[in-house]
């Protein structure tokens, strides 16, 4: 058990937004740049535009497409080798991307009993409509939401040109975001080692 306890979470950060022109990229950059400072983390980054997934599922007892398999076999064991994640989303129309929802829900067991943490962007609402509606799905999936969020409001004007945000403070935002999602991660992943959880 101690080796488990010593070894890095491995954090599987998901961008959600897929569209042309999108500000993701920058916040993912930013977030993932926090992430490698510590000793305690190891990130995955995946981005759904890099990485895209079947947007039909089959009916009832159908199979998929060899082509839409292999790009399930992409991401499907990203997911499953994460201790814990981070959802990077923009809000859309009060809500979060399609691309989003469809990487949820085509998997399942790989959320189970572990926590999400969320970084969002936007306009006025920094995104956070999204990250609520977002909380319930993830609910419905046995999986742990962190209490803070890391929020962009008006995000075009809050990072320079370098990439980085221009108020320090969001270093010190993702820090307690982060040190909150370590603690459920080893939290969690000692539970599963010593319990499998079923749903």
């Amino acid at each position: 058990m101690s080796d488990l306890n010593d070894s890095p979470l491995q954090v599987a950060a998901l961008v959600g937004s897929t569209r042309n022109g999108r500000f993701g990229p920058v916040v993912a950059d930013w977030l993932k740049d926090r992430i490698a400072q510590r000793k305690d983390m190891e990130v995955d980054l995946v981005d759904l535009v890099e990485t895209p997934l079947p947007t039909v599922m089959p009916s009832f007892g159908q199979q998929l497409p060899d082509e839409e398999l292999s790009l399930l076999g992409a991401v499907a064991p990203r997911l499953e080798a994460a201790d814990a994640f981070v959802i990077i989303t923009p809000e859309y129309n009060h809500s979060y991307p399609a691309a989003l929802k469809n990487a949820i829900d085509w998997h399942n067991t790989q959320w189970h009993a572990k926590p999400v943490a969320f970084v969002s962007y936007g306009g006025i609402s920094g995104g956070l409509r999204a990250v609520e509606q977002l909380r319930l799905v993830l609910a419905e999936l046995h999986a742990t939401t962190i209490r803070n969020t890391v929020s962009f409001h008006n995000c075009g004007d809050k990072f320079g040109p370098d990439g980085k945000p221009l108020d320090p403070e969001c270093d010190g935002a993702a820090k307690v975001l982060l040190d909150q999602l370590a603690w459920w991660g080893k939290a969690l992943r000692d539970a599963r080692a010593a319990r499998p959880y079923t749903g």
